[in-house]
């Protein structure tokens, strides 16, 4: 962002206050004070109108407007060459289009960068859900070496160095840049990264054409013979739980312990959390690792019961789709693209 631009924005942030818009509901965990300002977003069609935020971290203007700067801001990554945008690009629904993402000087991680949509209504994060919270997620990539390889306290050093982010974060804040207030600043900005109003949201809303007749039929085959909602289900799409589907096993070996690197427990090997169906004709390639680059693919990989291996998910077994059932289903997860927004979508009472 230019220093005009940037101008820009402490100005408005200034004149509007802490305030936002009420519009849908979000909620606050139990213990926010009543005298916090309410806020809350625009929340699209199709979403539960009850998004929790911790009560240490309510939704702010000045908040969000801070994080989405912070964002797309280079000084936080070691070479000062990438930000969070570089793996999380809105254009592409906050993804990187990589199989695996790429950090400073090139280094390679080992997952595929998942859309950042609707991680507000998250209760894990990252493929293995080593983080709990948002506000814990939006900085470890800061500090991992094969991401942006920075230290905490360089970011802070860096931020502070910088007029406008002192300004800001004093507005925002009431003090100078500290570690805890990134991280608060971000996990704001992301809360308000929301899809929804897709053909399937306004075909449960009653539009009982907005779906095709191909994808109605392939609406039963996700609900019946698929068994998709085992795993993929409620407004997100996801269970936010973790599965072995055998895409980490490949010739009886298994390249990625996946869940169990957190928890220890066997049946977690090779166990990642199920991601949203949602904008998923747009976030390819698909798994953990990017192995698979076309949701004809993942139909396939599916319908063949996923790779044999000795913690194998009960609920992933050989279904047998005829091709017609595979085209059916595909125009149903193409029915799953809605309206994206972010923070440029938040308004003032």
């Amino acid at each position: 962002m230019d220093p005009i631009e940037a101008e820009n924005l402490l100005r408005q942030t200034a004149l509007r206050g802490a305030g936002l818009i009420v519009a849908g509901l979000i909620g606050v965990m139990p213990g926010a004070l009543a005298s916090t300002p309410s806020t809350s977003l625009q929340i699209p069609l199709g979403l539960d109108t009850y998004m929790p935020i911790p009560a240490e971290n309510l939704l702010t203007r000045q908040k969000v407007t801070l994080g989405k700067m912070l964002f797309s801001e280079r000084l936080l990554s070691r070479d000062r060459n990438l930000s969070c945008t570089s793996c999380h690009d809105p254009r592409i629904v906050f993804t990187d289009g990589r199989p695996v993402s790429r950090g400073v000087a090139g280094r390679e991680g080992t997952r595929n960068a998942p859309t950042l949509i609707n991680r507000g209504y998250g209760v894990s994060f990252f493929w293995d859900g080593r983080a709990r919270r948002l506000e814990e997620q939006v900085i470890q990539p800061i500090e991992n070496p094969n991401e942006l390889d920075l230290t905490l306290a360089e970011a802070v050093s860096r931020l502070r160095d910088k007029r406008i982010y002192r300004k800001l974060f004093q507005r925002t804040f009431n003090r100078q840049v500290e570690e805890q207030d990134l991280a608060f600043a971000l996990a704001s900005y992301v809360r308000t990264i929301l899809s929804g109003n897709s053909p399937y949201d306004r075909y449960l809303s009653g539009e009982r054409d907005a779906l095709s007749v191909q994808a109605e039929k392939g609406m039963q085959i996700f609900r019946g013979k698929g068994n998709c909602t085992a795993c993929h289900l409620g407004p997100g799409l996801t269970d936010e739980r973790f599965h072995n589907t055998g895409v980490a096993w490949r010739n009886d070996r298994l390249l990625d312990e996946g869940r169990f690197e957190v928890t220890g427990k066997l049946e977690h090997r090779g166990a990642f959390k199920t991601p949203t169906l949602r904008e998923i004709d747009r976030t390819a390639p698909y798994m953990h690792d990017g192995s698979l680059d076309s949701l004809e693919e993942v139909i396939e990989f599916y319908s063949h019961g996923g790779n044999p291996n000795p913690y194998l998910d009960s609920e992933v077994r050989p279904i047998d789709l005829t091709e017609d059932e595979k085209i059916n289903l595909l125009a149903f997860l193409r029915a799953q693209r809605g309206v994206v927004q972010d923070g440029l979508r938040v308004g003032t009472k």
